[in-house]
Formats: C-alpha cells, sequence, structure tokens
C-alpha cells in the first residue's frame, strides 16, 4: 500500500455543451470495480435516452485496475481519452462517466476525444482533488482565554481543522499527518503553555486538498 494517493473529494456533475451536444460528466469515488460497475450502471439508466454514456476508471493504490468503455463511440475517442485524464491527474479510486446527447453536429474523431477528455478534466477540476495522506484524528479542548492565540497561529499550520464546538470549552477537531504528529505538540504546548486536553483516533488515510493551480 503507497502511503499516500490523490482522488476527488467528493461526487460530482458538470456539464459542457460542444456545438450543440451536451456532454454530462458524473465523476464518483469507488473502492472497487463492482462499485465503479454499479455507479456506471446507475448513470447508464437514468441517461437511457442518451446517444452514449462513456465511461473509465482506476482502482487500487497502484491503479492496478484500469477500464474504459467507448459505448458505441468510434473506438479510441472516448474511454480511453477520459481513462488518460485520470491517470494524468493521478486520480485513484475513482470512475468517471460522460454522458452524450448528440446534437446532430459530428465532432470527428479529434473532436470527440478533445470533448470527452475535456469533460472529465473539467470535473476534476470543479469538484478537486485530495491526497489521502496516513494522519490523525484528533480532538483538542482548550479554555476561552485560549483561543485567539491558538486559533491565530493554527491558521499558518498545515494542520486541518475540520470542525469545532463550544460548551464550557472550545473543541477543536484537528487532522495531523502522521510524521508532523511531534511538531503538532509542541505547537499545542506552546500556544496554550501546556493547558488543553487531548483525544487521539488511530492512524488512518484522511484527505487533505490539493491546492489548484
Amino acid at each position: 500500500m503507497k502511503d499516500t494517493i490523490i482522488t476527488i473529494k467528493a461526487e460530482h456533475i458538470i456539464e459542457n455543451v460542444i456545438n450543440k451536444s451536451r456532454f454530462i460528466a458524473h465523476i464518483k469515488p469507488v473502492e472497487s470495480e463492482e462499485d465503479a460497475k454499479a455507479f456506471i450502471n446507475q448513470v447508464s439508466t437514468k441517461h437511457r435516452e442518451a446517444a452514449h454514456n462513456c465511461s473509465a476508471y482506476t482502482i487500487g493504490d497502484q491503479m492496478n485496475i484500469q477500464k474504459a468503455n467507448d459505448n458505441g463511440e468510434p473506438s479510441g475517442t472516448a474511454g480511453v481519452p477520459m481513462l488518460d485524464i485520470l491517470k494524468k491527474l493521478e486520480i485513484h479510486n475513482a470512475c468517471v462517466v460522460v454522458t452524450r446527447y448528440f446534437g446532430g453536429i459530428k465532432l470527428g474523431g479529434g473532436g470527440l476525444i478533445r470533448a470527452y477528455s475535456g469533460a472529465v478534466r473539467d470535473v476534476i477540476y470543479d469538484i478537486g482533488r485530495v491526497e489521502l495522506k496516513p494522519a490523525i484524528p484528533t480532538t483538542v479542548t482548550i479554555n476561552y482565554d485560549l483561543t485567539g492565540k491558538f486559533e491565530y497561529e493554527l491558521e499558518s499550520t498545515s494542520y486541518l481543522l475540520r470542525d469545532q464546538s463550544y460548551t464550557d470549552k472550545v473543541s477543536y477537531q484537528i487532522d495531523v499527518v502522521a510524521s508532523d504528529y511531534d511538531e503538532f505538540i509542541a505547537f499545542l504546548n506552546r500556544t496554550t503553555s501546556g493547558n488543553y486536553d487531548l483525544v487521539e483516533g488511530e492512524v488512518m488515510r484522511l484527505p487533505f486538498d490539493i491546492p489548484t493551480d
């Protein structure tokens, strides 16, 4: 198993219109080939009136399962270009289906390749990519009088604040990359003078945003 892999944030849909044809890109994180096939079937059933429901997916930390389907488009003009974008953007464990409603104007081989690959690229960039890293989920609880300094300095770190809650004290749910954990403890001691309660979870792969260019 690789320590880190890249995938997408969540299921997402976008639509492009090219020469009157509608290209609707649906993408979803999947954990298995069975999940991918179920998603393809779901989208294809929903859009059964469409001219084509082309698909591609990658499964596994090493992308050891890769599949592409042109679904009636000329060979090599849809599924493979879609898969190429998943691989180029290093998207693991994801399935994408591009539905085409034909608009009456033929695009030619090159036009189809650009349309299908562009739809996949656009839906990935629209939802955003995340890097799954070995990390420790924590809950840090401090008194209200410590929150100003703590929150100000937290903003300049790479520790990921997921949520916070307020009772008689303030609790922060923070994910910390495992290799940074010693520095995180030092950060807590420095910003609170050691006045905090800490609950640690088990190490697991957690999503961290990849900044867009």
